[in-house]
C-alpha cells in the first residue's frame, strides 16, 4: 500500500525532476516557486499597484519580478548546458528524459504539467511585468526611491501647481521611443548612486530632455489664448507693514494677433532661436527672431557674430522661460514673503522679516543641524530681546519659527549642494536675470537700428506699485483679506 502511495507520488512530481536534473535548473525552480508563492500572498498589492514605501516598492515591483524571470531564465538554460556536456561526454542527450512519444505516460504528464506551468507563468509575468512598468512611472519610484539624490525635486514638486502630474507626463511622454530612451538612460543613473558618483547638485537644464512641444503643449497648447491675468504680489516691511503691487500682466498666446508675451514668443508664424554661451543658458549673446518670413538678428554689446559660431545654438520653446515649472526653488526673501502671504508665519511681529532671513540664511552642516537651531533660533530672540512680545504672543512666534524652518526645508539640501539661488528661475525679472537675457535693450540689429526692448508695458501693466491698500483691487471686488496674525 505505502509502495503504491510512493509510486504515485513519484510520478506526479517526475515533471520537475525531468526539469529540475541539473543545479541551475535546480535554482531556477526555487526561484520561480519562491516568486510565485510570494505573488499570490501579495495579489492585493499587485492588483492595487501601490506600495507602502520606497523601498517596499523596490521589493514588490522591481526586486520580486527580477527573481521571477531569472528564475524562468535558468531553467532552460540548465537543461541546455547539461544536454551539451551529456554530448561532449558522448552519452545520450535524452539521458534521465522521458521518451518523446504521446504514448509514454511519463512524456504526457511532463507535456501536460510543461502547458499548466506555462499559462500559470504567462499569468504572473504579465502581471509582475505590468507592475514593475507602472512602477517605474510612478512618483514615487521616480522622487524617493534614489531619496538623498531626488530629494529637493521630489520637495519641490510636490509644492508646484503640478503635483497631481505624474514625473513621467513631462519627462518623458508618450510613445514607446521615449520610454526605452528614458530607461536606457536611467540604467547608468542607477550605477552613478550605487557607486556614490552623482552629481551635487543635479546639473540643469537637462540635455536630452524631450522637446516642450511633445509634452507642455498636450495641456498647454499654444492655440489657447490666455488673454490678460491679474497678479497681485504681497511685500512686507520688517516693522510688520504689509503692502501690495498689482499687475496686469499680457499673456495674449493663441492665433490672435496683438501684444502678449505668449503671441510674440510662441505665435503662429513666430520662430526664435538664441545662441548661449554657458551650460545654464543664463548669458544669451545671439538672439534670431523669425516672423512670416521677416527675419531679424540681435547681438549683445561687445559680441563679435564670429564667436556666435562657437556657441550652441537653441530653438526656443516653454522651457526657456518655464524653466522650472515644478521644481521651483525660491530665493529666501521671496520665500519667506510668500511664506507670510499665507499665513504660515505671523507677519506683523515685531522685526519678523529681518529675525528670519538672518536665520535662513546662515549656513548649516546639514538638515539635522538646522532642524535643531532654527527654531530655537527664533525663539531665543524673541525671548531675550523682546520678552514683552514674546510673553504675549508665544503661541505665534512657535508657529512662525515652524514656518521658518518649513522656508528653509523647501529650498535648502546640504547633502544635494542645494543652497538659496542654486537653480535660477527664467519667469519674470526680480530674483534672476530672466527676461532680461534678451530684452536688456542691449541686444541689437547689426545697423543698431533695433533692439530687443525692454518697456516694462510690453509684458504687463503696473496697476499699484507697493500701496497699502491698492484703490484698483476695491474697485474690481478682489481685494485679500489680511494673511493670519496676531489675533488667530
Amino acid at each position: 500500500m505505502n509502495g503504491t502511495r510512493l509510486d504515485r507520488w513519484t510520478r506526479r512530481i517526475s515533471p520537475l525532476v525531468y526539469l529540475s536534473n541539473n543545479w541551475i535548473s535546480r535554482v531556477g525552480v526555487a526561484l520561480v516557486s519562491a516568486a510565485g508563492v510570494f505573488w499570490i500572498f501579495l495579489i492585493p498589492s499587485y492588483l492595487s499597484g501601490h506600495a507602502g514605501s520606497a523601498y517596499i516598492g523596490i521589493v514588490l515591483f522591481l526586486a520580486l519580478p527580477s527573481c521571477f524571470f531569472l528564475g524562468l531564465g535558468l531553467i532552460p538554460a540548465g537543461i541546455y548546458l547539461r544536454r551539451r556536456g551529456l554530448k561532449k561526454r558522448g552519452k545520450p542527450e535524452h539521458d534521465g528524459l522521458p521518451v518523446l512519444s504521446w504514448d509514454n505516460p511519463d512524456f504526457r504528464r511532463l507535456a501536460n504539467f510543461v502547458g499548466l506551468v506555462t499559462m500559470a507563468n504567462i499569468v504572473m509575468g504579465a502581471n509582475l511585468s505590468y507592475r514593475a512598468v507602472e512602477h517605474m512611472d510612478g512618483v514615487q519610484f521616480c522622487g524617493a526611491t534614489c531619496h538623498t539624490v531626488m530629494r529637493p525635486e521630489y520637495t519641490a514638486y510636490q509644492n508646484s501647481p503640478h503635483f497631481r502630474v505624474e514625473c513621467v507626463k513631462c519627462h518623458i511622454g508618450p510613445g514607446a521611443s521615449w520610454f526605452v530612451k528614458s530607461k536606457l538612460s536611467g540604467v547608468s543613473q542607477v550605477f552613478h548612486v550605487a557607486m556614490g558618483t552623482y552629481d551635487r547638485p543635479v546639473p540643469t537644464p537637462i540635455v536630452d530632455l524631450r522637446p516642450a512641444r511633445e509634452t507642455c503643449e498636450a495641456c498647454h497648447w499654444p492655440d489657447k489664448y490666455g488673454g490678460d491675468k491679474l497678479r497681485v504680489i504681497t511685500h512686507f516691511s520688517d516693522e510688520g507693514a504689509r503692502t501690495k503691487t498689482v499687475l496686469l500682466m499680457r499673456i495674449g498666446g493663441g492665433s490672435l494677433s496683438g501684444a502678449g508675451i505668449h503671441t510674440a514668443h510662441i505665435g503662429q508664424g513666430i520662430r526664435v532661436r538664441y545662441a548661449h554661451s554657458d551650460n545654464k543658458r543664463q548669458t544669451i549673446p545671439w538672439v534670431e527672431y523669425r516672423r512670416n518670413g521677416d527675419v531679424r538678428e540681435f547681438l549683445a554689446a561687445k559680441v563679435n557674430k564670429g564667436d556666435i559660431s562657437r556657441m550652441p545654438v537653441r530653438e526656443m520653446d516653454c522651457v526657456d522661460c518655464h524653466n522650472r515649472p515644478s521644481h521651483t526653488f525660491e530665493p529666501p526673501e521671496r520665500a519667506l514673503e510668500n511664506a507670510m502671504a499665507r499665513g504660515e508665519i505671523a507677519w506683523d511681529l515685531p522685526r519678523i522679516k529681518k529675525t528670519a532671513l538672518d536665520i535662513l540664511k546662515k549656513e548649516y552642516g546639514g538638515a539635522r543641524e538646522a532642524e535643531a537651531e532654527i527654531g530655537s533660533a527664533f525663539e531665543k530672540f524673541y525671548r531675550q530681546q523682546m520678552p514683552e512680545v514674546y510673553g504675549k504672543r508665544q503661541p505665534d512666534i512657535a508657529r512662525s519659527a515652524r514656518g521658518v524652518l518649513a522656508v528653509w526645508q523647501r529650498n535648502v539640501f546640504p547633502e544635494m549642494k542645494v543652497t538659496w539661488g542654486t537653480y535660477a528661475n527664467n519667469i519674470g525679472h526680480n530674483d534672476y536675470p530672466g527676461c532680461f537675457r534678451c530684452h536688456d535693450g542691449e541686444h541689437k540689429t547689426a545697423d543698431g537700428a533695433r533692439s530687443i526692448e525692454q518697456d516694462c508695458n510690453t509684458c504687463h501693466v503696473m496697476l499699484a506699485m507697493e500701496e497699502a491698500s491698492p484703490k484698483i483691487l476695491q474697485d474690481l471686488g478682489v481685494a485679500e483679506a489680511s494673511p493670519p496674525s496676531g489675533s488667530q
